[in-house]
């Protein structure tokens, strides 16, 4: 039995363990960001799809990436109208993202320029969801991804996910009887290419630009 209180997940997850709480789309496996490598191996996940960075504010998230000239507020204006809520943003990463979170290999670097040949980018998003908010304000930005083995359909319970992920602690159903149950569709996922945004996966919302 791994369903576990609010105060004992927030614990676990400080303390570098793989957890699993509800959210307003799918539930999210999640640990801290320097532990990424727990939701790789978890979920049997390729090294070269990034995991999601989440938060329980925007303000909180703007230090985990990059931009140049007015970037920040294009993503900033679009994040104000869609947060909290069911968008991912990819944008270029910070130096603060940990390399658990987006490995790269040897072979992304040029030799000669001695940084990626394609640059790192990093998912951010903030949920619409109170349960999720309450987590990630005690816990910081967190690492984050559906909880389902990799290519298999987003699991949608927590008793679903204690029996995949036995060693995962689960929120106990009873710290969220009365939250709304996330949509059960993953987010919308868009992302800055320098000069406009790409859809990389129609989610849960419809976006406009």
């Amino acid at each position: 039995m791994t369903q576990v209180s609010l105060d004992a997940l927030v614990a676990g997850v400080r303390a570098g363990q793989l957890v699993s709480f509800p959210t307003d789309t799918v539930p999210a496996l999640a640990a801290l960001p320097e532990q990424g490598a727990l939701i790789y191996a978890a979920k049997q996940r390729s090294q070269d799809k990034p995991l999601i960075l989440m938060a329980a504010s925007a303000e909180e998230i703007w230090s985990f990436v990059t931009g140049r000239g007015n970037e920040y507020e294009i993503w900033q204006r679009v994040a104000k109208k869609y947060w909290p809520g069911a968008l991912t943003l990819v944008l270029p990463a910070s130096a603060r993202v940990p390399k658990a979170m987006n490995s790269v290999s040897d072979e992304d670097f040029d030799p000669q320029k001695d940084k990626p040949t394609h640059p790192m980018t990093i998912g951010i998003r903030v949920p619409n969801s109170r349960i999720a908010q309450t987590i990630l304000t005690q816990t910081g930005p967190l690492a984050t991804t559906s909880a389902n083995l990799s290519g298999q359909p987003p699991l949608q319970t927590m008793a679903e996910i204690e029996a995949q992920f036995p060693h995962v602690l689960t929120l106990a159903a009873t710290e969220f009887k009365d939250e709304r149950h996330g949509i059960g569709l993953p987010s919308t996922v868009v992302k800055w290419t320098e000069k406009n945004w790409q859809i990389l996966r129609q989610g849960a919302i419809k976006v406009e630009f």
